[in-house]
């Protein structure tokens, strides 16, 4: 994973110290998907760059939180991570859905979009 921090703060990365207040206590205000993958993984390479033009279309209706499996290994076990890249979508404090694999950009719409409004639903 590349390690970035962006001025929006919209994309960030997380580690098993700061994973609890950065996912989970902000996705009770705005939902975050949680990105868990690694360097060495083709699909990630280029589901990563997708979410994150996604996430900066969406201009701050969620978060996309970067976990690079390797060094965060108990994130993965955690959350019972069978394959990378694995996308797991938080709000309110809890997860509420997830998917694996790459995917085409209209999935990611579609994903995204529910995300929202379940979240949105909720409030």
């Amino acid at each position: 994973m590349h390690l970035k921090q962006h001025a929006a703060a919209t994309i960030f990365d997380v580690t098993e110290e700061d994973f609890d207040a950065a996912v989970v206590a902000r996705s009770q205000q705005v939902p975050v998907l949680v990105d868990i993958g690694a360097d060495w993984c083709a699909p990630c390479r280029i589901l990563g760059p997708l979410l994150e033009r996604l996430t900066r279309s969406y201009g701050g209706a969620f978060l996309l939180a970067n976990v690079d499996a390797d060094e965060n290994m108990r994130i993965a076990g955690r959350h019972k991570v069978r394959g990378f890249p694995t996308v797991i979508a938080y709000s309110r404090g809890v997860e509420i859905d997830r998917f694996h694999s790459a995917q085409t950009e209209g999935f990611l719409r579609k994903f995204i979009d529910g995300v929202i409004e379940r979240h949105a639903a909720h409030e």
